[in-house]
């Protein structure tokens, strides 16, 4: 699933409409991909809490808090540690830290190609408590380094600026 936050107006932030559409489009993709996999009832629940993680993290962006754990999380969607443990590596395929960490670095990735970040400031500005953690998962999700990205990129933006006669 693509990262919604990317992509969305940033002066509907939190607006009930966002949460809908997100809602929305995580229940259709929801369908499509584990339709029949599981008992009814089981599913429905997984899926509000899919939802819910959806949200938190692409909506309220709350990955950019450095001190975001298992534990507040859960306590924010109002459900226990266990049972959102289960449904973020079932459904996710990974754990929370490293889901997190991704969303992290797609934000960073965004303010890198946006220019409105130094790099320097990235490590804080996506919710890492060091800048070794960041380099190390920046690394781990993209395969080369910050600035190596940003190499990539500014190659990728110039061969795309050159018309040709």
């Amino acid at each position: 699933m693509d990262y919604l936050f990317l992509h969305r107006d940033k002066r509907t932030f939190t607006s009930e409409r966002q949460k809908n559409l997100l809602f929305r489009a995580a229940r259709l993709y929801w369908e499509q991909k584990y339709e029949g996999r599981e008992p009814e009832k089981a599913r429905k629940v997984d899926c509000e809490l899919y939802k819910y993680v959806l949200y938190y993290l692409e909506v309220r962006q709350v990955f950019l808090d450095p001190k975001l754990s298992l534990k507040k999380l859960s306590d924010m969607i109002e459900t226990n540690q266990t049972y959102l443990s289960n449904v973020v590596n079932r459904y996710f395929g990974c754990h929370l830290k490293e889901l997190v960490n991704t969303y992290r670095v797609e934000y960073a990735k965004e303010l890198l190609r946006s220019g409105k970040c130094l790099p320097e400031e990235l490590p804080q500005r996506c919710g890492f408590l060091s800048r070794s953690a960041f380099y190390a998962a920046f690394k781990k999700v993209t395969g080369v380094s910050p600035k190596r990205y940003m190499k990539y990129e500014m190659r990728a933006q110039h061969s795309e600026s050159i018309n040709y006669v």
